[in-house]
C-alpha cells in the first residue's frame, strides 16, 4: 500500500481543519504525550463537569495521521465522559485489527480504515485519545 492509497482526501480536509487547535484559559486537567517513533507530540487540555467535557483544545505537532485524529477529538469531544473516550480508542483499535463489526460511531473516524495496513501508524492515530483519557484522569484527581 503506498502513501497515495494512506493519505486520502478526507484524513487531509480533517487534520486541515484542525478543529479544536488552541488552548484553554483555565483547564481543568491537560496532558502531553509523545511518540518516539516519529516524533508526533499532542497536549489536550479539558474542562469537566460532572465527568464530561464542555471544553477541549489541542495542540498537536506531527503527522497529517496524528492530527486528523486529534481534530476529530476536537469536533466531536464536548459531552464525552472518560468511558466514552476509552470506547472510542476501543473502536479504532478494532478497526485497526480488522474486525469484521468494527465500524467507528463517529463518521470521521472511518476514515482510518487504510491505517490498518500500516501498523506502525497505529500509534500516530491513538496517541491523542491516550493524551485525552490522561487529561481527563488528571482533571479527576485535582
Amino acid at each position: 500500500m503506498s502513501a497515495d492509497d494512506l493519505y486520502q482526501q478526507d484524513i487531509l480536509d480533517l487534520a486541515n481543519s484542525a478543529d479544536g487547535a488552541g488552548r484553554l484559559g483555565a483547564p481543568d486537567g491537560a496532558a502531553q504525550g509523545d511518540s518516539p517513533l516519529c516524533g508526533d507530540r499532542v497536549r489536550m487540555e479539558v474542562r469537566l463537569d460532572g465527568g464530561h467535557i464542555v471544553a477541549l483544545a489541542h495542540e498537536t505537532k506531527g503527522c497529517l495521521l496524528c492530527r486528523a485524529a486529534a481534530a476529530a477529538i476536537g469536533r466531536r469531544a464536548v459531552g464525552l465522559d472518560a468511558a466514552r473516550v476509552a470506547a472510542l480508542r476501543g473502536e479504532v483499535a478494532e478497526l485497526f485489527a480488522g474486525q469484521a463489526a468494527a465500524v467507528p460511531s463517529w463518521p470521521e473516524l472511518q476514515c482510518f480504515e487504510p491505517v490498518r495496513a500500516h501498523r506502525s501508524r497505529h500509534g500516530c492515530v491513538l496517541l491523542p485519545f491516550d493524551v485525552l483519557a490522561a487529561a481527563m484522569d488528571n482533571a479527576n484527581r485535582a
